[in-house]
């Protein structure tokens, strides 16, 4: 219990403080304009209260991400507690803040443009493609798994009640929440289940505290625990917790509501402190998963074994962390954890598809220079990445689900070098992000070479090839930055 409590207590601390550190580097101006007010237009550049988006990035950027991701995290052992409170403080935090604040800087341009503007051309070609791909990954994936839920909890009449059906329903509510203003669909609905996920995650710290069972010291902390040994501890954690840690879709989340952003200020509430929220709620749900299957898991097995039995869908033969926020919400929370369960892996996912397909009509209008304030100019660009995402959703979920954190981890890279060019060109302390963006490339080159589905290199072989790719971009960035006018 003591490991959780000091990672509770340095995130707090830690985040507050580093926080601060990166917005006083980013050098906020609250005289200057936001694009809320300069290129308002009554669809994406709307003025909106710093609470409301603070609810709604946090929610943006959560989604079932930490819960699922700290449960199958656990599973590594207490590793998942250093690598969120390290991870969140240096990466996650410095990823969503810059992210955000250079749109706000930029006139809300996506992230896209800015790793365009930084990295050049090339980047940025291949970064609008990337995001697509992401954006119909995400959909693709946050259709089916909110549809297949919803026709376990309802009564199915064949075409009626079944996925199928809960799929259509899905996408419906897609192209609604793409094509309406943001303030009419997303800023009224998220703000509420923002609220929820963090009235969920409390019950669950209530439970941790009210309950016994066995919980994970840092003693024990770098030794692989996974029950399934085919990923090392690093960099299967790094990779299994992203949400909670560091993410990559995050930062195609922050110029969204940039563009709602009253002051420069508010950026370090919004961008920043929903990514300790997040944080929090990944710590939580690892230490509450843990416990809870010690408590109620079969005997004789390791409690990182009964997390594994715990989550285990039988029918469809694979691992399904809904089963356990399900049981643990009913047992721990009673009949209200029962409807904060149904909503958090049912409505959670959905929240974090439908602004994925905004930024997708967003990216796509920007790069074309096409008005989005029409209807029919939305739709023309949204129809696309919606027929594409329901092809998409005829492969087998498994194989969508298997590249997914890599592919979401990858797109991080591109962010932090970004940041790190910009900071150096405008004469700012860039290490508060060259040093993540080394370890991302890092972290995401060993994954691809030893990953089961990756070309499952041994791992030194993997460690030595991730260490070198991250040292050569490194050199590559102070070549570039040799290069650069000196300041007067």
């Amino acid at each position: 219990m003591y490991t959780f409590l000091i990672s509770i207590l340095c995130l707090f601390l830690g985040g507050a403080i580093y926080s601060r550190v990166i917005e006083r580097v980013f050098g906020v101006d609250d005289k200057r304009k936001t694009p809320a007010y300069t290129m308002q237009d009554g669809v994406d550049f709307i003025p909106m209260p710093t609470w409301k988006l603070f609810l709604i990035q946090f929610l943006n950027i959560s989604g079932t991400g930490p819960i699922f991701g700290a449960i199958l995290g656990i599973m590594y052992g207490p590793s998942a507690y250093i690598w969120i409170v390290l991870g969140c403080i240096f990466a996650g935090v410095v990823h969503d803040y810059f992210a955000g604040a250079i749109s706000i800087r930029g006139k809300g341009k996506n992230l896209s443009d800015i790793i365009g503007d930084e990295l050049g051309k090339s980047a940025r070609i291949t970064m609008l493609i990337l995001l697509l791909l992401l954006v119909i990954l995400v959909g693709a994936v946050f259709t089916t798994t909110p549809a297949g839920l919803l026709a376990n909890l309802t009564p199915t009449d064949g075409f009626w009640g079944g996925p199928l059906f809960w799929s259509i329903v899905v996408i419906v509510y897609y192209i609604l929440a793409t094509l309406l203003p943001i303030n009419e669909l997303i800023g009224r609905i998220y703000p509420v289940f923002g609220f929820v996920i963090l009235v969920m995650g409390v019950g669950v710290l209530y439970g941790i505290f009210s309950n016994t069972g066995f919980m994970p010291e840092i003693t024990d902390a770098f030794t692989n625990h996974h029950p399934n040994k085919a990923l090392p501890l690093y960099p299967g954690i790094c990779v299994t917790i992203a949400c909670g840690a560091i993410s990559g879709f995050h930062a195609t989340q922050s110029p969204l509501l940039a563009r709602c952003i009253k002051t420069e200020s508010a950026a370090r509430k919004v961008f920043a402190q929903a990514m300790l929220a997040e944080g929090f709620i990944a710590i939580i749900w690892a230490a509450g998963a843990i416990k809870f299957a010690d408590c109620i898991g079969a005997d004789g097995n390791t409690p990182y074994e009964k997390v594994m039995s715990l989550i285990t869908d039988n029918g469809a033969h694979s691992a399904n962390p809904a089963i356990l926020v399900n049981s643990l919400c009913q047992t721990w929370i009673g009949s209200v954890g029962a409807v904060l369960a149904i909503l958090g892996v049912v409505v959670a996912p959905i929240t974090s598809g439908d602004t994925s397909f905004r930024v997708g009509r967003l990216i796509i209008a920007d790069a074309l220079h096409f008005s989005q304030n029409k209807v029919w100019r939305r739709l023309v660009v949204a129809l696309p990445m919606f027929v594409l995402s329901i092809i998409v959703m005829l492969v087998d979920f498994q194989v969508l689900w298997r590249y997914f954190s890599w592919f979401n981890q990858t797109i991080s890279i591109f962010t932090f070098w970004s940041i790190t060019v910009w900071l150096a060109r405008n004469g700012k302390r860039y290490i508060v992000s060259l040093v993540p963006a080394m370890w991302m490339s890092a972290t995401c080159m060993v994954y691809i070479l030893v990953a089961p589905e990756g070309f499952q290199l041994a791992p030194l072989i993997g460690n030595i090839v991730g260490v070198t790719f991250a040292l050569a971009l490194a050199v590559w960035f102070f070549r570039w930055k040799s290069m650069l006018p000196k300041r007067i």
